[in-house]
């Protein structure tokens, strides 16, 4: 190497000579692009609960929607019921008319036209989804016409808990402050009195009244029969009898008969307590009663009728299989509103509410024809308050793999 001083210049013949790496296609060893895919970032695996962005945008929707059109036809039906009972509500203390009715009112109508609220709430949110073309950006982008439903279902989950729970043990403590309302300011429909009263009080046992008087809680003319096959062991008789409290009388003026073969034993008083196991609502009853039950009260209170052969409990069974029914509508309605409001149409948002409107009053008309033909005997209970559903979700089925193509 030539000699250079402290102080002269660096020059291209003293830098010594560096290798250049240039790039090359040739690929990498299999041994780097294995360390290289285990230091990679993986996707982290969802849940199999797990909400995306997208459910909670159509649960948000739906939900908000169902409580606005509920909002709006609360406003709808008090100015309606106002002018129906305005002589109720001009008579009526405010608080009476505000506290004891409308606040048990409102309930009652959310818990009979739920099916019909469900329903409006899909035709109209989604409607606006599919006509803003965000269901079609959303199927667009990979997502399926089933994985759309899934929050849709979510929704109505969310509603048929809410109005099971609401209609089962809520609202018929409301009603009874609702009915009683009514009795007394618009219409008297309680049943006070009866006539030649008959029942079974238990197997072998059978009651027997000529009149009773809720009002005096008095009847006249008691007997009470008990049998063995067709052997009558014993008969109590009284001239008038007394309801004290659950299930406990007081007769006056009795005579007690007991039976051995041919050997007859007579007792007679003037006063005497006795436990009869039965209570007035077991024969008298009124119009909307079944209402005023929750739905374990309900069935209790069916299974003990028809054991003791009470033939006019056709409301009570009625109401207690529509609770049921009514839950289920929930998803049938759901379902239908979707495939109708999914795709674009040429009518617009209104054509699809309008067909909306026209299928939900059809349901709530069709299951007050078949409950006509339980009350008339034509079919059980339970059927009569299942055909509606049986039939929309056939109509169900048909529209969703129709909209699914």
């Amino acid at each position: 190497m030539p000699h250079s001083s402290p102080h002269s210049p660096l020059t291209l013949t003293d830098v010594a000579p560096t290798t250049t790496v240039q790039a090359s296609d040739t690929p990498m060893p299999s041994t780097e692009q294995e360390q290289q895919s285990q230091t990679a970032p993986q996707p982290t695996k969802r849940p199999w609960y797990y909400i995306k962005r997208f459910d909670r945008y159509i649960i948000k929707h739906f939900l908000g929607t169902f409580f606005f059109a509920i909002l709006l036809l609360f406003a709808i039906v008090v100015m309606f019921d106002i002018n129906e009972k305005l002589d109720a509500v001009l008579s009526a203390p405010w608080k009476a008319t505000v506290f004891q009715y409308f606040m048990n009112f409102l309930p009652f109508v959310l818990s009979q036209f739920s099916p019909l609220f469900t329903f409006i709430s899909v035709i109209f949110f989604t409607s606006r989804l599919a006509d803003r073309s965000e269901i079609i950006a959303m199927l667009s982008s990979g997502i399926s016409f089933k994985r759309l439903t899934v929050p849709y279902l979510v929704s109505a989950t969310i509603i048929a808990i809410g109005t099971y729970l609401l209609a089962a043990y809520v609202i018929p403590p409301a009603n009874v402050q609702r009915i009683a309302y009514t009795n007394k300011w618009v219409k008297n429909k309680e049943v006070i009195y009866g006539d030649n009263i008959q029942l079974q009080v238990k197997p072998g046992v059978m009651a027997y009244m000529s009149r009773y008087d809720n009002t005096t809680r008095s009847g006249f003319r008691f007997s009470l029969d008990e049998m063995d096959g067709n052997t009558l062991k014993s008969r109590l008789t009284a001239e008038a009898i007394k309801y004290d409290s659950v299930g406990l009388w007081t007769l006056r003026r009795y005579t007690l008969r007991t039976f051995d073969g041919i050997k007859e034993t007579m007792v007679t008083g003037a006063v005497m307590d006795t436990l009869l196991g039965i209570d007035p609502r077991d024969f008298l009853i009124s119009k909307n009663d079944e209402q005023t039950l929750t739905t374990p009260q309900l069935k209790a209170y069916i299974d003990k009728q028809k054991a003791r052969g009470v033939a006019n409990i056709k409301n009570f069974e009625i109401e207690y299989e529509r609770r049921f029914a009514m839950t289920a509508a929930s998803f049938i309605l759901t379902i239908i509103g979707l495939s109708l409001s999914s795709r674009k149409v040429r009518g617009g948002i209104g054509l699809n509410i309008g067909l909306g409107l026209l299928l939900s009053f059809s349901y709530i008309l069709f299951m007050t024809v078949t409950s006509t033909f339980a009350v008339s005997g034509y079919t059980s209970p339970r059927v009569a308050m299942w055909i509606p559903n049986i039939v929309y979700t056939i109509i169900a089925a048909i529209l969703y793999y129709r909209a699914s193509q």
